[in-house]
């Protein structure tokens, strides 16, 4: 998709048509947070169900599991996140402005493999950057920076108990595996699946809703036998190929990047991110990793509890290897906004070039008068009985209510006029294209159900 000229404009659109709104507003905002109004909820909403259509309900072996976001500590030593989720930080002395070194070194030096570089010499080459973001720099020494946030349970002071907020929801999977296999087939493989909230006490946040401290994430964990592992990878990289076509987007806005060896979290023995050519440039979208044995065996070793698999043909005992395809909610429906965002300059006029699954509104009902609102009520009651998601604007010029619907991705209207009280004739207006077709009330559900419901 074309980059939006102005990124200002859109990002007011999305706030002034209740997409999304600066969280505590009133009182100043909190940087980076940010609040979703209705028509923010619904599109989230069906990204979600369209991710668990796509990925858990059609598969006779996916499940969904929901565990809490304030898990045992003791997790979060075994599954190496206490040691090893930090980021290297380092501060402008002059602007005090911090950065992390990573994002440094992807900028001004791409070739150079900072994780193995000393102190002194990773301090040796930041000295070379002089001007950063039209600042003068004087950097202080590097520092190590855990993105984990501490709360604490407990009312007496001495006797609280330090917790964390999740910084992923896949844990809460890894340590319910056993009640997991119990529970659902108790066989291989096994594609547990986690919507919920988590939270990582990032350096520098930022991009709109790209990166926020508090997120949605997507997540899906698939227990295999470990010979099936990579093929797995590879297949779901397929079907996430095709998840993102389907979701509209267009090949050329989409990129993969697999990791190399020494790029690789602790955990993982392959990953591959999906990117999205965003408007700041490009970002992950989607990542997958082959995460192997790592999860189960530090929690079987750590917790002394056996995670172990019993193949039931061969008597067997293994741990099952896990590969992992995770998304955020939160940036996936920013691409969705950025890609389907369309200047019409011939109409002049913006729309939301939404697929029907997506769009928070599929039709909006508009009476061209006042005395055909009993119909008009009448044909949105009908289209919310048959579960289609519908809106009713009674007010405003017809023009302006078409325009209003063309922004906020509702695929079509249906106008009532005095034809629809004398014929039962509706005129049917499409978003993308703005041409009408009209159309008897009666086959008003039909004619949706078939052509859009199910395409």
């Amino acid at each position: 998709m074309a980059k939006i000229e102005n990124y200002n404009f859109f990002i007011n659109q999305l706030r002034e048509l209740g997409f999304v709104f600066p969280s505590s507003q009133i009182y100043g905002g909190l940087a980076n947070s940010y609040d979703y109004g209705h028509l923010g909820v619904l599109l989230r909403k069906n990204i979600e169900n369209f991710w668990a259509d796509f990925f858990v309900n059609s598969n006779p072996n996916a499940f969904f599991i929901d565990s809490k976001i304030l898990l045992n500590p003791k997790v979060w030593q075994a599954s190496g996140h206490l040691d090893n989720f930090v980021d290297l930080l380092v501060e402008n002395k002059i602007n005090k402005k911090r950065y992390r070194v990573d994002h440094l070194f992807e900028e001004f030096f791409p070739e150079v493999e900072f994780e193995k570089l000393s102190q002194d010499e990773i301090q040796g080459y930041l000295s070379q950057i002089q001007l950063l973001e039209n600042a003068k720099v004087e950097w202080a020494s590097p520092k190590k920076f855990n993105l984990l946030f501490p709360t604490y349970q407990g009312i007496i002071e001495d006797e609280k108990t330090l917790l964390y907020l999740r910084p992923e929801t896949a844990q809460g999977i890894f340590i319910n595996f056993k009640n997991l296999l119990r529970t659902t087939k108790n066989s291989l493989p096994l594609i547990i699946a986690q919507v919920g909230k988590s939270f990582r006490n990032e350096i520098s946040p930022g991009n709109f809703i790209f990166r926020t401290r508090e997120f949605v994430q997507l997540e899906l964990e698939i227990f295999l036998k470990p010979d099936q592992s990579e093929n797995f990878f590879q297949n779901e990289i397929e079907k996430i190929k095709n998840f993102l076509k389907k979701l509209g987007f267009a090949k050329n806005s989409i990129r993969l990047n697999y990791h190399k060896k020494e790029k690789l979290a602790h955990y993982a023995k392959a990953t591959a991110d999906f990117e999205y050519n965003f408007n700041f440039g490009w970002g992950e979208l989607i990542g997958i990793s082959n995460r192997g044995d790592y999860d189960l065996k530090n929690h079987s070793e750590k917790s002394g509890e056996k995670l172990e698999f019993v193949d039931s043909a061969t008597g067997k005992k293994f741990l099952p290897h896990i590969i992992e395809p995770s998304m955020g909610l939160d940036r996936l429906m920013l691409a969705v906004l950025e890609e389907c965002f369309c200047f019409d300059s011939v109409k002049n006029r913006y729309f939301l070039k939404l697929p029907f699954i997506l769009s928070p509104y599929k039709v909006a009902v508009l009476p061209l008068l006042k005395k055909f609102n009993f119909l008009a009520e009448k044909i949105w009651n009908e289209l919310i009985s048959q579960k289609i998601s519908a809106t009713l604007v009674t007010s405003g010029s017809i023009g302006k209510r078409y325009y209003h619907q063309d922004v906020i991705g509702t695929y079509f209207c249906i106008t009532i006029d005095q034809k629809s009280v004398e014929n039962s004739i509706v005129t049917l207006r499409f978003r993308d294209t703005t041409e009408q077709k009209t159309l008897k009330i009666d086959e008003i559900t039909k004619f949706i159900k078939e052509n859009f419901v199910n395409e």
